[in-house]
């Protein structure tokens, strides 16, 4: 048997720059040993860009640590070793041919420019930006296996605009290119759930064959429902979880509707015993929502039909605090795990933030300046403690997406995604959490009714970025009584006058 594969089976073998990284090679057999050093490698760090530890240099990386990557020449000084690009005739190639770089040059020409290679004023941005791009190799990835190209070249004459991407089918591809687009600056930045949730509500309303039907609709998604969203996003853009909560509230009305032409009604000829037979019988779907439209046809005047709200209780599952304190103590000490994983599961353990709020954190809700870390997640900004305080300012230093497009230093999001220009979304914010043991509705249920216990509703609504109805309603949840910590603050108030 060859040596390599007994010690494959003798101990775990770990790749020369990422120890950690558990190993995924390109072959079955194990990994792969370049000629360079002579030490095995994973396929991330293979394909690796990074600056040079010691000339300084953005190349390629062939030997060194993940904390001090080393370019081909630092790491075998020996020029002779090393294959010259054909194209730039850059001097850091394993195997003879064009590098990387050169190629991604080659084919943006082609795809972006005219019989001579001259690039189209349109695409200028683009090109430099692909050109330019740490990660040529993933670029050169998105181009083969992306619909990108194929969109391009499907605009034929037209400008780059937003209206000329949104005339093209939808789908993953459209959505990528655009953000590509506005994180490069050809594009601005615009409320793409917003725009999402007013097409796809335009197309419901027009879809009701009755006129009457298709009124009574538009003012209830577009002057209650989009308006009341507006409302709530006016300082930030629309989330996942809004934009599929505004479209549940629609489509329950739209149920409603159904039901009431289905059985020769109308909203002002249904009576109680008929709201209350379609409540209880199988065919009902989206009750809750649907309670949402029966109350604002109330409130227009529109039918005598009564649907009381469903009065919260309080957490439905068990609460375990002790958990929640163990949980957080191994994040604030625990440098095995990642770090924007460790600060957004404090954020959830600490101070009761959902996955989908802690996503759209940026810098500008970071006060830095001082000796104290503030945190802006409600009108009253928190003192973050430390060690979470080194965290998240370390965080704010080093964060970096995954997008290999775009500038990712003047991103502005303290959670970066995939894509350009983009936070993680809160799915995979959440499944991340998950991943290290966290169950973000349970911690946060958690943490929620532990600080309601011990703080003001008011309080806790101006600190947390909830609104002042939730906080009362989980102070009365956690039987937290502010009759004596309000006679104890007027007594320091009167002290402090004495």
């Amino acid at each position: 048997m060859p040596s390599g594969l007994n010690r494959l089976q003798d101990a775990p073998v770990r790749c020369m720059i990422r120890p950690s990284s558990g190993g995924v090679w390109d072959a079955p057999e194990g990994p792969e040993h370049p000629k360079a050093t002579g030490q095995p490698w994973c396929r991330a760090c293979k394909q690796r860009w990074a600056t040079c530890s010691q000339c300084g240099e953005l190349a390629p990386i062939r030997g060194g640590t993940r904390a001090a990557p080393l370019c081909a020449r630092r790491t075998r000084p020996d020029e002779t070793f090393w294959k010259s690009c054909a194209t730039c005739g850059r001097a850091d190639r394993i195997n003879a041919g064009r590098c990387v770089r050169c190629a991604v040059e080659q084919r943006l020409r082609a795809e972006l420019g005219d019989a001579s290679g001259q690039i189209d004023p349109r695409f200028d941005k683009l090109f430099a930006a692909l050109t330019s791009s740490t990660r040529p190799t993933t670029v050169d990835r998105w181009l083969n296996r992306s619909a990108a190209p194929r969109i391009l070249r499907a605009l034929d004459d037209t400008d780059l605009t937003h209206q000329a991407l949104d005339g093209l089918p939808a789908g993953k591809a459209v959505q990528h290119l655009r953000s590509v687009l506005v994180a490069i600056g050809v594009l601005e930045p615009r409320d793409e759930q917003m725009v999402r949730l007013e097409s796809w509500m335009t197309t419901a309303i027009t879809a009701r064959p009755d006129p009457d039907e298709q009124h009574l609709l538009r003012r209830y998604a577009i002057w209650h429902v989009l308006r009341r969203l507006r409302r709530r996003t006016v300082a930030g853009e629309t989330t996942h979880n809004q934009l599929s909560t505004a479209r549940q509230q629609v489509r329950a009305a739209i149920v409603v509707l159904d039901w009431l032409t289905a059985h020769d009604l109308t909203l002002a000829t249904c009576t109680q015993k008929d709201l209350e037979a379609w409540i209880t019988s199988d065919e009902a779907t989206h009750r809750r929502e649907a309670g949402h439209f029966i109350r604002w046809a109330t409130s227009q005047k529109l039918t005598d039909l009564t649907f009381p709200a469903t009065k919260w209780g309080g957490p439905q599952q068990a609460l375990d605090a002790e958990n929640r304190w163990e949980q957080a103590r191994r994040l604030l000490h625990d440098d095995a795990v990642k770090l924007e994983d460790r600060v957004a599961g404090l954020l959830v353990l600490l101070y009761a933030q959902w996955p989908s709020a802690i996503s759209r954190l940026t810098l500008n809700h970071l006060d830095l300046h001082g000796d104290q870390v503030k945190l802006h997640l409600g009108r009253e900004p928190l003192t973050l403690p430390e060690p979470l305080a080194g965290l998240t300012t370390q965080l704010a230093a080093t964060r970096r997406g995954h997008a290999a497009i775009g500038h990712q230093e003047a991103s502005p999001w303290l959670f970066p995604g995939g894509q350009p220009g983009r936070p993680i979304s809160a799915a995979q914010l959440t499944e991340r959490l998950r991943q290290i043991g966290i169950q973000p509705g349970r911690a946060r249920s958690t943490a929620l009714f532990q600080l309601a216990t011990d703080l003001p509703a008011a309080l806790l609504a101006r600190l947390l970025g909830i609104h002042i109805s939730v906080a009362v309603a989980w102070q009365r949840a956690s039987a937290g009584d502010w009759t004596s910590y309000a006679a104890e603050i007027s007594r320091r108030k009167a002290t402090a006058d004495e």
